[in-house]
């Protein structure tokens, strides 16, 4: 698989453009940083996997061995995952995370990666039928999806069955 990786954050801009009141499923913390691992792939889109301190489902990297996965199960958050093709979104400021979660993730880029990219096309697969999944085997993988959101981005973008297509073909949910 051919990417690159690095950990960012989001920017002022992106949360202006996705305000909580309009896109609630996303990951806002009044105060605190959207850190994220950020994977760029060859389809000019990013894959921005969000960091959490606690996870309640299978749909993660979740960290083994770090400080803060002893007391809860922090993680790199599938169902959070945001896909952005805007580079001021993404802020250049150093983003701090603890040393033992930035080892873990690097030593676990690849299968983070193949994860994400997998969950991804899961969905849309789904979505545009190329790869239907069984509603109860949907509602228990994506049930915390950020459906209006993508969908919103599908609409900006083109029809949506053209977009979400287009999606499919590269791989990438784009937004």
């Amino acid at each position: 698989m051919d990417f690159t990786a690095d950990i960012y954050q989001l920017t002022q801009d992106f949360i202006n453009d996705y305000p909580k009141a309009d896109y609630p499923e996303l990951m806002y913390k009044l105060g605190r940083p959207y850190s994220c691992l950020l994977v760029a792939t060859h389809y000019n889109y990013y894959i921005c996997i969000p960091f959490r301190s606690h996870i309640n489902h299978k749909n993660a990297f979740l960290f083994h061995g770090t400080q803060r996965s002893i007391h809860s199960k922090s993680g790199l958050d599938y169902t959070k995952i945001v896909l952005i093709n805007k580079d001021n979104y993404l802020d250049n400021k150093k983003v701090v995370i603890d040393q033992d979660e930035y080892t873990e993730v690097q030593k676990n880029l690849e299968r983070i990666a193949t994860e994400a990219i997998a969950y991804v096309e899961g969905y849309i697969g789904h979505l545009v039928g190329t790869a239907p999944l069984h509603t109860k085997e949907f509602a228990r993988k994506y049930q915390y999806e950020q459906k209006d959101f993508c969908r919103s981005c599908f609409r900006n973008n083109g029809s949506e069955r053209n977009r979400i297509s287009g999606c499919v073909r590269r791989r990438l949910r784009c937004c």
